[in-house]
């Protein structure tokens, strides 16, 4: 199984797109997250308790953006939703896992890898790496997050020096969509011969 990691707005989601196209299983984390999210998740009391109970609507669905503000305002309060959601997403990804065709071809993409200390479940790690002035322009460009929300959300991960540290392979983003593209492919055909070597 393959472990796909980088931070917030470094492409990572482009690398597991391109990687789905070449017939990989991807299961991706932040997915998984909104899917065990929804109306009658037994997250969502927990959730409600510890960040207040206007975080859900009236119809006991999740306002995303009011948890998010609240939940990244700080390291303190982003381990309080870690503690919170990350043993049941981690449950539903490793059924999703399991489920793949083939474990050669599984792919969890999964932001926080290193922050949840999940390296130890994958044959490769690969991560993907941006300048972070590029990070930030594709996260208010494209998400439309606020500068200082997007500064906030990068300081709660995990530096790139700790992602090259443990990478078994590192796709540096820092060129045009069309390299970051071939990169990935690139990468995922050396991963399919490691699989059949």
């Amino acid at each position: 199984m393959i472990g796909l990691s980088g931070g917030i707005g470094s492409g990572k989601s482009t690398v597991a797109a391109v990687w789905r196209e070449l017939g990989a299983t991807v299961v991706d984390a932040d997915q998984v997250a909104r899917d065990v999210m929804q109306l009658g998740s037994p997250a969502l009391p927990a959730l409600s308790a510890a960040f207040g109970e206007d975080i859900l609507y009236n119809d006991g669905s999740l306002n995303r953006s009011l948890l998010a503000e609240r939940a990244f305002v700080d390291a303190e309060h982003t381990e309080q939703l870690n503690d919170i959601v990350q043993p049941i997403i981690a449950a539903r990804a490793q059924e999703l896992l399991a489920a793949a065709p083939s474990p050669q071809r599984a792919v969890y993409d999964v932001p926080l890898l290193i922050e949840h200390h999940l390296e130890s479940q994958f044959d490769h790690i690969v991560m993907v790496l941006a300048p972070i002035e590029q990070r930030l322009e594709r996260l208010t460009q494209q998400r439309h997050l606020s500068e200082d929300d997007a500064r906030a959300r990068m300081a709660q991960q995990a530096t790139d020096d700790q992602r090259r540290t443990i990478a078994d392979i590192v796709i540096d983003n820092n060129g045009t969509l069309a390299e970051l593209r071939k990169r990935a492919s690139d990468v995922w055909h050396y991963l399919e011969s490691c699989s059949s070597a």
